[in-house]
């Protein structure tokens, strides 16, 4: 029992995290989360076509 509370916590704690990323990513400007051209690219960015092109 003492096991399924820690693993829940666990995972609380790093889906908390994985949000508060999203959001101050978002209030920094980015405007695709991730993208390695997340500040300078348009708003309809499409990270997929960028990365085949560097190749």
């Amino acid at each position: 029992m003492a096991e399924t509370i820690i693993v829940i916590a666990v995972l609380c704690v790093i889906i908390a995290l994985a949000a508060l990323y999203i959001i101050r990513a978002k209030r920094s400007g980015a405007k695709c989360i991730g993208c390695p051209h997340s500040k300078s690219c348009s708003s309809k960015c499409n990270c997929s076509d960028k990365s085949e092109s560097d190749t």
